[in-house]
């Protein structure tokens, strides 16, 4: 059996963060506009993932304008107001990006990489990878690591792919060489190794809990719902001590005014405790190489 079902159990480790933090926080702000599926691409219909749009477009035929402009949303308006409230809270993030993303709005990636912020690969288009032969999917990994070396002047050192991984994706991150870390799982509230061909891979889980995609599921309806949740999440794990959070935002859906409110909240709740590490995935695995390098 491939799957472990232990994890840490009970014997969960330290994490030794810095500073003596009781939680480490990440915000992974999703930037998938302009990536998904279009017919300007050669796709059959245009596609609304996550958006107000729900199962409104399911009978367009062909090229469907008002799911291309609820998508559109995201990079014109709703990244400059997510990227604003976390400056003004000197906060960072990692960008999850689709490449072909950052291709057509170059600018968020220069601004997101001089906030601070630091990237993970989150596919070139916003590909379902576990659809995608083994030579597609390893097309699409090289394809995106070039186009992330033209945008954002630098290849990420980890990954994410939609939704979920293919049963080949981390063997061909392994074997590519130049990825540290993924995130394609959702097991666990602390990294971890894992074997790959003989080699150790660190992972570090992402979310699907703490993720603001329960709007477009109707599971969130206001930025109280959204508060709520993340807050009530924050104190259970500051309060165990040691653990990891990580949230996920989109722009098309916090980026919304209402919603901004919800997650400007969060942040301020975060920002009146100072024992919290809100920092980027990628420094979570350098902390995680230093301190708990396996073996």
């Amino acid at each position: 059996m491939s799957r472990d079902l232990v994890g840490y159990g009970r014997d969960r480790p330290d994490p030794q963060w810095p500073d003596g933090a009781r939680l480490a926080l990440n915000i992974a702000v999703n930037l998938e506009e302009g990536a998904e599926a279009s017919v300007d691409d050669g796709d059959a219909r245009s596609e609304a993932p996550l958006t107000d749009a729900g199962d409104a477009g399911f009978d367009v035929p062909g090229r469907d304008l008002a799911a291309e402009s609820m998508m559109a949303y995201g990079s014109r308006v709703g990244f400059w107001r997510v990227l604003r409230l976390l400056q003004e809270r000197s906060m960072v993030a990692t960008a999850s990006a689709c490449a072909l993303a950052l291709e057509r709005n170059p600018a968020i990636a220069a601004a997101a990489r001089n906030a601070g912020w630091d990237l993970m690969g989150h596919g070139y288009r916003f590909a379902k990878h576990y659809l995608l032969s083994p030579d597609e999917e390893q097309a699409e990994i090289a394809r995106a690591i070039a186009s992330f070396g033209q945008t954002w002047g630098a290849r990420p050192s980890g990954w994410y792919c939609r939704y979920g991984p293919s049963p080949l994706t981390r063997k061909l991150l392994v074997a590519e060489g130049g990825f540290r870390w993924d995130s394609d799982a959702y097991d666990d509230e602390l990294p971890y190794w894992t074997d790959v061909g003989g080699q150790d891979h660190l992972v570090i889980p992402h979310t699907f809990s703490n993720n603001d995609n329960k709007y477009a599921k109707g599971w969130w309806s206001t930025g109280d719902d959204a508060f709520t949740y993340l807050r009530d999440a924050f104190e259970v794990l500051r309060a165990e001590g040691g653990g990891m959070m990580v949230v996920s935002v989109h722009p098309r859906l916090t980026g919304h005014p209402a919603r901004a409110a919800g997650f400007a909240r969060f942040l301020d709740h975060v920002a009146a405790h100072d024992d919290v590490w809100v920092t980027t995935r990628s420094a979570i695995a350098d902390h995680w190489y230093r301190t708990h390098r396996r073996g």
